[in-house]
């Protein structure tokens, strides 16, 4: 594990790899995971993160849409995976691996999954919405999606940040 976090950007080839399984939680899993966290609440508007976007090929991915979504809470997700999806809508996506562009992304509104905790103890969710978006958006990247890959029309449903001075 890295001793010192930092985004990896496409085209780095690390976030088109799908990530190892987590086999269990040991000090150094927990370590890390704690860094990952600490990391992600420091990115201006991150809502989740990957393991892979830091350098770390495991299915490890943190999602804490708390502040957007009323009752959600923060999300450790080892191994998750989706069991159920239901109605997709459209909606913007940017992520910090592709930090310059966001774009209009199909997903499915409500989702249900699996995952273990940081107890290594499995666990099951039904969420929508933003949370929903997020933690399909998060386990994309354990399987090596990036939002581009999802985009309604590379034409016209892609967009340049704007940047403020």
């Amino acid at each position: 594990m890295p001793s010192r976090l930092a985004i990896r950007h496409f085209p780095d080839s690390i976030l088109r790899r799908v990530s190892e399984p987590v086999r269990t939680v040991d000090r150094q899993t927990r370590i890390f995971i704690d860094q990952l966290i600490k990391f992600m609440k420091c990115q201006p508007g991150g809502i989740g993160i990957a393991a892979p976007q830091v350098g770390v090929p495991r299915q490890i991915a943190i999602v804490d849409a708390s502040a957007k979504v009323p009752g959600a809470k923060l999300l450790v997700l080892i191994n998750p995976v989706i069991t159920t999806f239901e109605h997709e809508a459209i909606f913007r996506e940017g992520c910090m691996s592709l930090p310059d562009f966001t774009a209009n992304v199909r997903r499915a509104e409500k989702i249900k999954f699996e995952w273990r905790d940081i107890h290594f103890k499995k666990q099951e969710h039904i969420t929508s919405g933003l949370e929903a978006r997020c933690v399909q958006h998060e386990i994309d990247h354990l399987n090596g999606f990036l939002f581009v890959d999802r985009v309604v029309s590379l034409k016209t449903d892609v967009f340049r940040r704007k940047r403020y001075l």
